[in-house]
């Protein structure tokens, strides 16, 4: 919890997180970072999930089960339009990729640094045997299905709900981040190199993130849609959530009702419920 922190080393590790804007001018990830700030409730969640993910381990240790459920609670409680923009945000230079990258704690979350990725079947297969995992995991491969000959390769109305579904994993077993610093392609942290016979469903595994073409086209489209409001809404110093909210149109079409689809965003659910979607 951010009490647990000295307010000094707090401020530091929100400053490594989140970057200055006075010197990072045109990052978008950094926009993302001030709206977030701008809303009280993004502010407080961001700030629980930087003191369990960075907070102990500048002191040298990770509690990596408390930092993935930080995150969790971060998406299934915080505005959507406030998440999405933080995982979303594009980049058209190095440092701001790497920003993007770090911003919600690899070395914490899901990697082991200085240790080389397992196989994807890995993450995979612990992520099958998780109640909290599993359910995340078939809502994305339904939620993200490519529709062949679609303009974004997904059906309308179906990017919405992919990325919400792509959210809703950061945080578990098979958390995905941007894989480098020169493109938007994403996957979990692992790869195929050590799957003997098994490399075939591994690649199938890791292509539902790689080779997915409506995951790639719903990311293209949040960005056309939230950039333009976003920056207005930050040059006129006003709070960026009601019109964001409105351009976005991501906010019904995310509620509307999905078979498959775990809900992570439902005002009508109690205390308990909630606490059972994100354990």
């Amino acid at each position: 919890m951010a009490h647990c922190l000295g307010p000094t080393l707090l401020l530091l590790l929100l400053l490594l997180l989140l970057g200055s804007a006075s010197w990072a001018a045109g990052n978008r990830c950094v926009d993302a970072a001030e709206a977030c700030t701008a809303d009280s409730r993004c502010q407080q969640l961001r700030a629980q999930y930087v003191a369990q993910c960075l907070g102990r381990a500048a002191e040298g240790g990770c509690p990596r089960s408390r930092c993935r459920r930080a995150l969790r609670l971060f998406f299934a409680r915080g505005p959507p339009a406030h998440t999405l923009a933080l995982l979303f945000c594009p980049c058209a230079s190095p440092t701001c990729a790497e920003r993007r990258r770090q911003t919600f704690v690899p070395t914490c979350a899901f990697s082991r640094p200085g240790a080389a990725p397992p196989s994807c079947l890995e993450p995979r297969d612990a992520c099958e045997r998780s109640r909290v995992c599993r359910p995340r995991l078939l809502a994305f491969q339904a939620s993200c299905v490519p529709a062949p000959g679609a303009p974004d390769g997904c059906l309308r109305g179906q990017g919405a709900r992919c990325l919400r579904a792509y959210a809703g994993l950061v945080g578990t077993a098979v958390t995905p981040n941007y894989v480098d610093n020169s493109s938007a392609r994403v996957a979990p942290w692992c790869d195929c190199g050590a799957s003997g016979n098994r490399r075939e469903d591994c690649e199938a595994f890791r292509g539902l993130f790689t080779r997915n073409p409506c995951l790639d086209g719903a990311i293209r489209a949040f960005d056309r849609m939230w950039s333009p409001v976003l920056q207005r809404k930050l040059d006129s110093h006003q709070d960026p959530k009601p019109s964001f909210m409105q351009i976005l149109k991501f906010e019904h079409l995310c509620s509307e009702s999905h078979p498959n689809e775990v809900k992570l965003e439902n005002p009508s659910l109690g205390s308990r419920k909630v606490q059972e979607i994100i354990a």
